[in-house]
Parts: C-alpha cells; structure tokens; sequence
C-alpha cells in the first residue's frame, strides 16, 4: 500500500534534510540540546505556527499527542522544560539562514519571466508585554521591529533583520544587498542619500517620497503624456536636484512627481528612474500597500502576538520560525496548484495537520476504502424501519 504523508509531513519537505544540517553544524546549533535537536525544534516551532498553541503546555499535550506521526517527521516527543531551553539557547542563525533557504526555493517557484524585479521595503512593529521589561520603546510602542523584503511578483518575502524598536529604519535599509535591475519601493523612513545613491551606482532604482525638510531645486519640467491614473492624477513631473549642504552625499540625477488622489491629498514622490512613464511611477508607490497586506496575514494567521518564551533569544525564533511556516504554505500550494484562496487552504492546513490524506485534495472527503469490510448487521440487532 502506498505511504501518504500527513500534512504537516507533505508541508515541510522542501526543506532539504542536508542543506539544513549543514547551516546547524556551521552554528553549532546542537552544542546544547543533545536530544533535542535543532531539526526537532524546527517542526515543533511550525506546529506551533499552524496548531494556533497558546502556550508552552497546550503545544506540548498537542504534540504528544500525535506521536505516531513523529518517526515520519523525523522528530520524537516533546518536554515543554526541553523546549524553554532551547528558546533560550538556541542559535537565531540556525532559523535564520533557514528562512533564507526556503525564500530562495520559494522565488524560484513564483518567479514570473519577464517581469521587472519590484522589491517593496517596510518593516512592521511586534509590540510586546509587560512581562518582557527588555524590550525597547521608540515612543510608540515597546517591543521588536520585523524588517522584510518583499516581491510581490512572486509572492516571496525576504526577512532582512528583526531589530529592538527603537532601530531606525534607514540603518536596516542599508544593509540590504542591492540587485541589479530592481527597483526598490519604501517609505520616508528610509531615507539616506548614501544608500539612495549606492542603489543608482548599482544600476537599480528607487521610489520613495522625500521628508518636508528635503529642499529640492527644480532643474526642469518634464512633459506628461498621459495625466490619468487608476485613482490618481499626476500634476507635476520635473527633474530636480538636492538643495542644502548635504548635496554631495547625493550626486545623482532624480525625478520629483507631484501626484493627487481621489481623496484630494497631493503626495510627492522621488524617484532616479528617469525612463519609466509618470503614472507607471506612481503605481509603483500605490502598489506598496500589497506589503501591508503581507504584514496583516502574518498578524492574523500566525503565532506572533503570543510568545512561547519572554527573552529576546525565543521570540526571535518564534518570528523566523513564522515566515518559514509562511513560505512553505505558499511552495506547497503553488506545487500542489491549489486553485482555492491562500487563506482557506491555511484554514484546512491547521485543521488537518496530522492527517494523511492528499494536500492537493484537501478540501475534498478522503476516499473510501473500498477493502474495507461493510459492517455486517448481527442477527439478533433490532432492525428499525421508517415508513
């Protein structure tokens, strides 16, 4: 008879074995833990993800519990003590280049041909409770920041750091390894000329919108060939030049758009892109709130309100932890071609994380088994007949 996996076991098999081990023994991720292995703590971290646990106890009487299932898995029972630990110890490198991993595996799954390289910035607040006084505030919230990279082309999140929330966005940005090609949407937070202008060297491009202290000289009007956009119309294009002391950290040609919206607001955009049309730059920025969305289904859909752990160490595990759980949601349906909506196959997933049967047809019944024996009625049952 054919071996079918369970879900959780289909879930995580692009996750090479090898490849893994490999990152484990560069970090030296089992120094600690003997019989808890980093291969362990992944699969339970994801289970974590997926099952919804709302504690270390309920994820470990969860897990237990489907102990059959953790040969195939390559993982053993579970002690909620063994676990602290390993929050506590573990290497964040270990998940880190993990996620890494599976985001490479996932843009090649996604990638469509033909289409400009966007990469959206932004990063989203992980505020977190009293119980973790370490936390750092930035005078909204306490907490950690979660950076990410997003193609939205290919549905690919890159996770760039997780930093206090204090950290200033620029300095995340300019760790960032430029492609050539790219053109890279953010915000004003992002704003530093050096980084600005080591994308242009990098023959790439940037589209973002200046601070109101930035002075700029206008050089020249552009012509605008077309005014009209879908929920917006361009009012001024111009090229312009960086006014103030600071103009040599800035040595590059940019292009200022003055863009109205439906609402009445007028925005200003910056950009180095010189070629593109104006209303194709400004959908470029309209398109940013595609990373929103991201932000919002990993808020909704995943563990990182509630933490399995209050020290630095454990919740950044549990953050990477997240995005790895999210990457391979989105490599099993696109392998699979799951036609439904992301956000009901997800729903199935977590209802269905322990049973074998097959994830392309999860939403269906499982099949009957027709070697089953009917059961047969015994002779002396009482029969009832409705009329």
């Amino acid at each position: 008879m054919r071996f079918t996996p369970s879900i959780l076991g289909k879930l995580v098999e692009p996750i090479n074995r090898r490849r893994f081990q490999t990152i484990v023994d560069s970090h030296d991720g089992d120094a600690y833990d003997k019989s808890f292995k980093s291969w362990d703590h992944l699969m339970v971290l994801i289970y974590a993800q997926l099952s919804g646990a709302e504690g270390l106890r309920s994820l470990e009487v969860g897990w237990n519990a489907n102990s059959q299932h953790h040969y195939h898995l390559g993982s053993d029972r579970l002690s909620r003590s063994t676990l602290s630990d390993a929050n506590r110890r573990r290497p964040i490198g270990v998940f880190a280049e993990t996620f890494a991993l599976i985001a490479n595996q996932l843009d090649r799954h996604m990638r469509r041909e033909g289409t400009a390289m966007l990469r959206l910035i932004d990063s989203t607040p992980i505020p977190l409770g009293k119980a973790c006084g370490w936390a750092k505030s930035n005078g909204r919230i306490r907490g950690m920041k979660l950076h990410v990279v997003y193609g939205p082309n290919s549905d690919c999140p890159r996770v760039l750091d997780i930093t206090d929330a204090n950290v200033n966005d620029a300095q995340v940005g300019r760790t960032i390894s430029i492609e050539k090609g790219a053109t890279y949407v953010f915000d004003k937070g992002y704003c530093h000329y050096g980084w600005w202008t080591a994308i242009a060297t990098a023959k790439a491009f940037f589209v973002t919108r200046p601070k109101s202290n930035m002075g700029l000289k206008v050089l020249r009007n552009r012509p605008i060939k077309a005014t009209q956009g879908d929920g917006f119309t361009i009012l001024d294009d111009a090229e312009v030049s960086l006014v103030s002391k600071s103009q040599c950290k800035l040595p590059i040609r940019l292009r200022r758009l003055v863009v109205e919206r439906q609402d009445g607001e007028a925005i200003i955009l910056l950009t180095n892109d010189l070629k593109r049309s104006a209303v194709e730059i400004a959908n470029l920025d309209k398109g940013r709130w595609q990373i929103e969305l991201l932000f919002r289904w990993i808020k909704q859909h995943l563990k990182i309100r509630k933490f399995l752990g209050n020290n630095d160490n454990a919740i950044r595990l549990q953050l990477f932890a997240a995005m790895i759980a999210y990457a391979l949601l989105r490599i099993v349906a696109r392998a699979c071609r799951i036609a439904m909506p992301i956000l009901r196959f997800t729903d199935l997933v977590t209802r269905c994380l322990f049973e074998r049967r097959n994830i392309a047809a999860i939403d269906k019944p499982p099949p009957v088994n027709p070697r089953q024996p009917k059961p047969r009625p015994s002779p002396n049952q009482i029969t009832f007949t409705y009329e």
